[in-house]
């Protein structure tokens, strides 16, 4: 599949790992001048060993607005810009502490703000933004989690507007196999998606590269803006949560 991403400069904040890192390489693959932007130095190097093509690494912290504004005035203009950077945590609102509920929401969706806030984007650019399926279908285990996917989504379809020309999406993902879920034991994680496997429609779960290739077809379709892509294998339309009520799920963070 062609991206038209040839000589493209590409930032993507969260491109140290996961789908972010699977984006990174998609695009580096189909000719772009990528930058992956990260806090942890260690694992952006790491990262970059794992890209060949033209790639660059920048540290950054979305949680702080002179880092970000930083990046943007040393980096210049970019063609795509994807932000798939956060860490939030999980839990019922009456258990889930409200200070830890404050740093999920600045991380997600204030980080991601900060970036679109600063970025510096051609006129025939885009902007996509990563939310997630519970915005659309939520857990009594992630209430917060929806939530914070949701404003992401309409913040997409705000950004839309002002930024015109520049094109703004998001692509929401469904359950995906990444390195987060390490944090998870093995037979956690086997039960979890076991139960996705039975209960999905496409009989598997997602893998960071299904995410990346919706991600770039956004970026790079000239008549895409203001939309949520869900890439989730059904579990928006089905009837039963693939995650289950009793299954602990692992924090996000990239």
């Amino acid at each position: 599949m062609a991206y038209n991403l040839n000589e493209k400069k590409v930032l993507v904040v969260g491109g140290s790992s996961g789908i972010g890192l699977a984006t990174a390489e998609l695009a580096v693959a189909q000719g772009a001048i990528v930058m992956i932007a990260s806090r942890d130095e260690g694992r952006l190097k790491q990262a970059a060993t794992h890209l060949s093509g033209r790639v660059s690494v920048r540290v950054v912290d979305t949680l702080n607005n002179d880092s970000v504004v930083s990046m943007f005035n040393e980096a210049g203009i970019f063609d795509h810009i994807i932000v798939s950077a956060s860490s939030t945590k999980t839990g019922s609102v009456r258990n889930l502490t409200l200070e830890d509920a404050y740093a999920s929401m600045d991380s997600k969706f204030w980080g991601a703000y900060r970036i679109a806030k600063a970025a510096r984007l051609n006129a025939n650019g885009s902007l996509t933004l990563v939310s997630g399926f519970l915005s659309q279908r939520p857990n009594p285990a992630a209430p917060l989690q929806g939530a914070i996917n949701a404003a992401v989504e309409g913040l997409v379809r705000g950004l839309a507007l002002e930024f015109a020309p520049v094109r703004v999406n998001a692509v929401s993902p469904g359950l995906i196999d990444t390195p987060l879920l390490s944090r998870m034991s093995s037979e956690q994680r086997r039960a979890m998606f076991d139960n996705a496997k039975e209960k999905l429609p496409v009989q598997r779960v997602g893998a960071s590269e299904d995410i990346a290739q919706a991600i770039l077809f956004v970026a790079t379709n000239p008549y895409a803006t203001g939309s949520v892509v869900t890439v989730d294998g059904g579990a928006t339309i089905g009837s039963i949560n693939i995650l289950g009520q009793s299954l602990p799920i692992p924090k996000a963070t990239s």
